[in-house]
């Protein structure tokens, strides 16, 4: 059974490996400025344009027509979106999915809201391919992502609060304070989607600490680990060294942050996903 899996851009990869994929650029937007989440964008200025920026700055989500061509006439299409609590990505690939399995009867469709961003979704898309290339015919695969989705978890690492503020996501006075201390936040994505601050540390070494702690608190036990930086590998291979020396040998791997989570993460930040236990436990 051919399948289609799209992703938006908040998902860092541009390209999957062994299946039929497609991505759908979000865009970033400050100061009459656009900057379009596809390959090629110069992310390193984006993230120097909008420090020495400090004005309002949002994001903008693919519409429902961009979700319609990036399906692409398959039969069978899967597709994951930054969660719904940041932005109408999902709310336009689900319009789009009802549109599409009217344009074309017997078309199946599955829209998965990821509740999360970055290398969550990475890991949801792992996913997809893995029951694709298994043969699972349609209902398999949505019910196996979809449980598999309630195991996985995302965690952060963030050095500035400036976009998130800008944003109307954090208190302006929080992202301030952070920034003249140098706190490294910790936090999560909650079951809701939304950003949740947990830990406020004072250097590289005590916010290490405590994404692990977090991991482990969480029920990962070693397994897959997907970390994406926003400029900042140095930080990310150090993240990955402890992960093993805690948990032993784990399947991780290091990307870069593409726009949209380098628009959230901000320089020096890491966005990080694993699988931890099932929500439903």
């Amino acid at each position: 059974m051919p399948v289609r899996i799209v992703s938006d851009s908040s998902s860092n990869i541009f390209r999957l490996e062994g299946v039929d994929y497609a991505v759908v650029p979000l865009k970033i937007v400050a100061g009459g400025r656009e900057y379009v989440d596809v390959p090629g964008l110069d992310v390193e200025g984006m993230v120097r344009d909008l420090a020495e920026y400090g004005g309002k700055s949002g994001t903008s989500c693919p519409n429902a027509s961009e979700w319609l061509e990036a399906f692409g006439g398959a039969e069978v299409v899967f597709a994951v979106t930054i969660t719904g609590a940041l932005s109408g990505s999902f709310a336009c690939a689900d319009q789009a999915r009802r549109e599409y399995i009217q344009l074309r009867p017997g078309a199946k469709v599955f829209v998965l809201d990821s509740l999360s961003a970055g290398p969550e979704l990475q890991l949801i898309l792992e996913k997809l391919r893995e029951l694709a290339l298994a043969g699972k015919d349609f209902e398999e695969i949505r019910e196996g992502v979809a449980a598999y989705s309630r195991s996985t978890r995302l965690l952060f690492a963030l050095q500035s609060l400036q976009n998130l503020a800008a944003n109307g996501r954090v208190s302006p006075v929080a992202a301030k304070l952070a920034g003249l201390l140098g706190i490294r936040l910790v936090g999560m994505a909650s079951a809701r989607g939304t950003l949740e601050l947990l830990h406020k540390c004072r250097c590289d070494a005590a916010a290490i600490r405590k994404l692990t702690d977090e991991m482990a608190r969480q029920g990962f036990h070693g397994g897959k680990v997907r970390v994406a930086h926003c400029l900042n590998e140095p930080l990310a291979e150090r993240f990955a060294e402890a992960v093993r020396e805690r948990f032993g040998p784990s399947d991780i791997a290091i990307v870069p942050c593409t726009a949209l989570c380098s628009f959230y993460a901000e320089r020096g930040g890491l966005m990080i996903g694993y699988e931890g236990r099932p929500l439903s436990d």
